[in-house]
């Protein structure tokens, strides 16, 4: 086991009360690094001195897995076999290896030993520079099933390929061991490159010096479709004719069938098979074009390809105009001007052939009954229905003209909002997914853009599983399904971000939400009109308009008979407002969904950091921080005890901050109450309260504040974050900024808003009127200042009053000058209106 020690800081740090501790090995410097800076090469070999890099954690052969996270992790292990090189292309290499564990478990009956399949130029340079019987280490690997199982050998294999993967080499005498690191060894030193005696067959270039050298050195041949020859590993590009998403195979392997052609008009199939689905190519329609490499000519009934190592592939848009952009898993892939003309030439035969059919996409307002198309949208929630099926809860910013069926689910089991506004309920289709696709349906997040293919539009309840004796069937309303199989292309695909269809949804949903947040939490009820006398249009006014409409006063009646998206100039009272008590009056709202929430109570609040308070497990520190002691200052208010200790909590600190007198700008907090983070808030500029989770740090739960700055608190949406305690990139920032803050943690700041309900009159009648997006103008203070500044609080409660003083009182109710603006379903705003009084400080950042 590591042992802790403490770490010799200059005086500048230990300030505060701050006792900053670094865990590190035996025999390990404990002076702060962190793995940036350390220059990573293809191939090294290490001397006697030399440890592997500080960066690195070791794992066992027999601990690595499918699935997980290998970055900065090396195994090691001394070499028991290796193929011949075998080459692929012009400067392209594959070589297999395999190494044995030298440290297994004493109560293990046999060593573990793993395949490794290594790529390009590290191939080349492990065949010429490692021996038999050399110890090596291997990092920047990823892990796949392996092809065949053996006796006392591991299932997975490592592939090493791209930029990060490397080779540390060491003798059996010269590197008789790597020292065994855990990830709190991550403070260790940063050795120089000097104490390495490195050995390294091909430095590595800066990244567009490297590319431009490949692009010079690395030609592929592409062997047309009517000169395949069976036996053959060739490089080929085509037009895809046909595809079915990946599916799982009787083995192990995903698998995916595509159908290609070229100018040569000949179809050939092709069929992939890998252990990741993800790895697939990415094919989302018919007309797409397709680059592989390295597939194997088979003649199985007919002439097809089928993928051998090293394969990959590229596709691309086969739209005529379209940027060429290339969509690969890979890490790293070839592409040069050769074969962005390639593509083009490819795309104009295509559209010359009429390859691609009519577009079978519609939108949902598109939509008729008994159907099949294909569906791009956005996912807002989903839900199991049962093993074979789930609900896909999806829109698109469009409303089908025929009424949607609401599917019920269990309570609890839904993944992203369980409910939505009225309007957006209108939109929303309910798309179930059968069998194989529920497997795709457990692997996306709300939030997600997708294409659906083969979706089939199908009136009535009947339909729907799992309705009950008790539910009617309404049989004119649709629901939509996604069938099992694969047939006709049927699946699911996640399109990218910046992939022209998901700009496209992203206008149409933005101008959908545009109207519905007008009409949030809004009834609106009319009286019978009556006309302004002149007596009232010359009375005085406490508020002042901001706009430059050129439009005269007009009664509250008027406006009611006016049509919608018009903006009207009133002179009104306020007769009444809602919520009376003004607290409630501020919200929390998330600009990326639009949902709005109500600020959580200090009890529920205080109860989670209560229990949080109560974790006293000592986590593995991040390599980029230090970790140590924050001693709160005497008599501080929180969770007691007779122990020496209770005056120290654990905490965490960026190294990036340690220096330059900088170490009060973040600090990741740990078992703490609410009232000691708030008496540390006033130290601290920034302040993570966090928590143990697997013996990892993890964020509280987002129901409170994921961030203190002072006196404000920070809340994250909780549909629209993903979470993680990482460090943020703050290379030239001098000050750090929450919502840089929010984008390393993962989070989706919510922000502070104000919303009333307010009931105008004048002689003409009364009218309800929403105080919302300029409700920070009319009452001059910001609602993030409303939420921790009590003077701009007590400003808020005064505005009110004198506005529509209490009941029963002498004082007379003010003439406001206000604008209106209308909306459809009769919902009408406030806006540049401001009311004309001074306004408290504001509270600073």
């Amino acid at each position: 086991m590591p042992r802790r020690e403490s770490v010799v800081l200059s005086p500048l740090l230990l300030t505060a009360g701050v006792t900053i501790m670094n865990e590190s090995c035996e025999g390990i410097s404990t002076t702060t690094s962190t793995s940036r800076g350390f220059g990573i090469m293809p191939l090294c070999v290490l001397s006697q001195s030399s440890p592997m890099p500080a960066h690195l954690t070791r794992t066992s052969i027999s601990a690595i897995c499918t699935g997980s996270d290998w970055t900065n992790v090396f195994v090691k292990g001394r070499v028991l076999h290796k193929d011949a090189l075998l080459p692929l292309d012009d400067d392209d290499f594959i070589l297999k290896a395999v190494i044995q564990d030298v440290e297994s478990s004493p109560y293990a009956a046999q060593d573990v030993s793993i395949q490794m399949l290594l790529m390009g130029s590290l191939a080349k340079d492990f065949s010429t520079t490692v021996k038999l019987g050399d110890v090596v280490g291997a990092s920047g690997f990823t892990v796949s099933k392996s092809s065949t199982v053996k006796k006392n050998r591991h299932p997975c294999t490592l592939l090493l390929s791209g930029e990060s993967a490397c080779i540390y080499v060491g003798s059996p005498e010269a590197n008789p061991e790597v020292t065994r690191m855990s990830p709190k060894a991550s403070t260790a030193t940063d050795h120089p490159e000097s104490e390495v005696e490195s050995v390294v067959t091909r430095k590595r270039a800066p990244r567009s010096t490297q590319q431009a050298a490949n692009a010079k050195k690395t030609k592929y041949v592409y062997t047309p479709l009517d000169q395949l020859k069976v036996g053959e590993r060739v490089n080929v590009y085509g037009v895809v004719v046909f595809f079915k998403h990946p599916f799982m195979s009787n083995g192990t392997d995903y698998c995916s069938s595509i159908k290609i052609t070229d100018k040569s008009n000949l179809k050939i199939g092709c069929n992939i098979f890998l252990a990741n689905m993800e790895e697939h190519p990415q094919i989302f329609q018919v007309g797409d074009i397709i680059r592989l490499h390295r597939v194997k000519v088979n003649s199985f009934n007919a002439v097809s390809l089928i993928n051998t190592f090293g394969f990959s592939a590229v596709t691309f848009d086969g739209k005529e105009g379209e940027p060429v952009e290339p969509r690969t898993s890979s890490q790293t892939f070839h592409f040069d001007a050769d074969d962005e003309r390639m593509v083009e030439e490819l795309r104009a035969w295509s559209s010359s052939q009429a390859l691609i059919p009519p577009t079978p996409s519609m939108t949902l307002s598109m939509v008729q009954p008994r159907t099949y198309f294909d569906l791009n949208c956005q996912l807002l929630a989903k839900a199991p229905i049962d093993s074979s099926c789930t609900l896909l809860r999806v829109w698109d910013g469009t409303k089908c003209p025929h009424t949607l069926q609401k599917v019920q689910v269990e309570p609890g089991t839904t993944e992203g909002p369980s409910s939505f506004s009225a309007e957006r309920e209108n939109v929303i289709a309910n798309v179930l997914v059968y069998d194989n696709h529920v497997e795709v349906a457990s692997q996306l997040k709300p939030g997600d853009f997708l294409r659906i293919y083969n979706v089939r539009s199908l009136p009535g309840s009947s339909k729907v599983p799992g309705l009950t004796e008790t539910e009617p069937l309404e049989l004119d309303h649709l629901v939509f399904h996604l069938h099992g199989g694969t047939t006709y292309g049927r699946g699911i695909r996640v399109l990218p971000q910046n992939c022209p269809t998901v700009l496209q949804l992203q206008r149409a949903i933005a101008g959908f939400i545009e109207d519905e947040n007008d009409s949030v939490m809004m009834e609106v009820w009319g009286t019978p009109p009556e006309s302004l006398g002149p007596e009232f249009l010359n009375t005085d006014s406490i508020t002042e308009r901001t706009c430059r409409h050129d439009t005269g006063p007009v009664s509250l009646s008027e406006v009611q008979r006016s049509a919608p998206g018009q903006v009207h100039h009133v002179r009104v009272q306020l007769k009444s407002y809602q919520p009376q008590r003004l607290h409630q009056c501020l919200k929390l709202f998330c600009p990326k969904c639009s949902t709005i929430q109500d600020v959580p109570n200090e009890e529920q609040v205080s109860a989670v950091f209560s229990a949080a308070s109560q974790d006293r497990e000592v986590c593995a520190a991040p390599p980029w921080s230090l970790s140590g002691e924050v001693q709160l200052p005497s008599q501080s208010p929180g969770p007691s005890s007779s122990s020496s200790s209770s005056s120290f909590l654990r905490a965490y600190f960026s190294s990036q901050f340690m220096s330059g007198n900088r170490n009060k700008q973040l600090l990741f907090l740990q078992g703490a109450g609410l009232e000691q983070v708030k008496t540390l808030a006033s130290s601290y500029l920034n302040i993570v309260p966090v928590r143990s989770s697997g013996g990892q740090l993890a964020l509280l739960d987002l129901s409170v504040p994921v961030l203190f700055r002072g006196r404000r608190k920070y809340y994250g949406c909780k549909n629209c974050s993903n979470p993680a305690v990482r460090e943020p990139n703050v290379e030239g920032v001098e000050v750090i900024s929450e919502k840089l803050l929010a984008e390393a943690l993962g989070v989706e700041l919510l922000h502070y808003m104000l919303l009333l309900k307010l009931e105008l009159q004048d002689p003409s009648g009364s009218l309800d009127v929403l105080l919302w997006r300029d409700a920070e103008l009319f009452f001059n203070v910001s609602a993030a200042d409303a939420a921790s500044n009590q003077a701009a609080q007590d400003h808020i409660r005064q505005t009110m009053e004198s506005l529509c003083p209490a009941e029963g009182s002498t004082a007379r109710r003010p003439w406001l000058d206000m604008c209106l603006v209308s909306y459809q379903d009769k919902v009408y705003q406030t806006c540049h209106t401001t009311v004309s009084t001074t306004a408290p400080e504001p509270d600073p950042a």
